[in-house]
């Protein structure tokens, strides 16, 4: 079970990515897809979804792209999820059961609850630029791995 869709997670990347990259200008968005090995038709859409929700900014033009609305530290994840994904993550049943609830619950329903209250509240609290300082100082990679980098590596791991 995928907590977050591949859209929520590219959206969030980007959101990180560009919170490193800083506010002061428009982003290209190619260049945002180009950083992340991923499709620029497929992040515009993303993007086109925290645009829609004030999140971001956009402009078109030769010095166009898009930037964050307000600072990132102001920006929750819990925006960007609930922009791509919605809140349902919150809501559904653990193994999709309808009817799971209360009066009905599932055999994971009560653990389940603690851990989307948890989960919720740490989406609440995390900002984007915390995200972003935390992914720089554990130099972890936020570029998609394409089939050739996959290749590349275990090669290079066998010699």
């Amino acid at each position: 079970m995928a907590l977050l869709s591949k859209s929520c997670v590219y959206g969030i990347r980007a959101a990180i990515l560009m919170a490193i990259k800083g506010n002061e200008e428009f982003i290209s968005i190619k260049d945002i897809a180009k950083d992340l090995n991923l499709s620029a038709h497929f992040l515009t859409k993303i993007l086109q979804q925290l645009t829609q929700e004030g999140l971001l900014l956009s402009h078109r033009g030769p010095k166009g792209g898009v930037k964050f609305s307000r600072e990132p530290k102001l920006i929750k994840l819990i925006e960007i999820v609930a922009a791509i994904d919605g809140l349902e993550l919150f809501e559904e049943c653990a193994l999709g059961l309808h009817g799971c609830g209360t009066a009905t619950p599932c055999p994971l329903h009560e653990k389940w609850s603690e851990h989307k209250l948890v989960l919720r509240r740490l989406f609440e609290t995390e900002s984007l630029e915390k995200l972003a300082d935390n992914v720089q100082e554990a130099g972890l990679r936020l570029r998609t791995l394409s089939q050739l980098d996959i290749l590349e590596f275990n090669k290079n791991k066998r010699l």
